[in-house]
């Protein structure tokens, strides 16, 4: 399905496992190169300590860089299957404010994925990014590792694992 950046960021944000811990997307940016999330402190995702829940921290990062790479390549007309393939956070700060999240791709990196799922029928990448606070502190650095496979027209993957 392909979607447009703003109903994408409507999708993401309602999606029940992001609007309960408060996740939203602010925006995609155009051809979903870019991306920004914002974690609301709240209620529901405080922990003890009355800082942002980790796991809501780690959550905020896990679909948003597989969902920009399947949006670019749906619009090239290429199937893909993609997921996260792994993740890792370091937390480096308490989540005291509203944290915020951007992501980002290149031109390389797209053009990576497109000369891998061409050649070799899949493609992974390890992406890093920061999750800052109001004072641009970094709360947490992830490290989130994108798994896609190309779909034939028969709908099965043309590569396996």
């Amino acid at each position: 399905m392909i979607l447009s950046e703003r109903n994408a960021r409507r999708v993401l944000s309602l999606y029940p496992p992001l609007l309960f811990q408060r996740i939203s997307v602010k925006n995609f940016g155009p051809g979903f190169r870019t991306a920004e999330v914002r974690i609301a402190k709240s209620l529901f995702n405080r922990n003890y300590n009355k800082t942002i829940f980790g796991g809501t921290i780690f959550s905020a990062v896990d679909p948003v860089y597989v969902f920009m790479y399947w949006q670019i390549f749906a619009r090239k007309g290429i199937k893909v299957q993609s997921w996260l393939k792994s993740a890792s956070i370091d937390y480096r700060k308490p989540g005291d404010t509203d944290l915020r999240v951007s992501f980002f791709l290149s031109e390389e990196d797209i053009r990576e994925a497109e000369y891998q799922l061409d050649h070799a029928g899949k493609f992974v990448k390890k992406h890093s990014v920061q999750v800052l606070n109001s004072r641009d502190e970094v709360c947490a650095e992830a490290v989130t590792e994108v798994y896609m496979r190309k779909i034939g027209t028969t709908g099965k993957a043309l590569s396996g694992f």
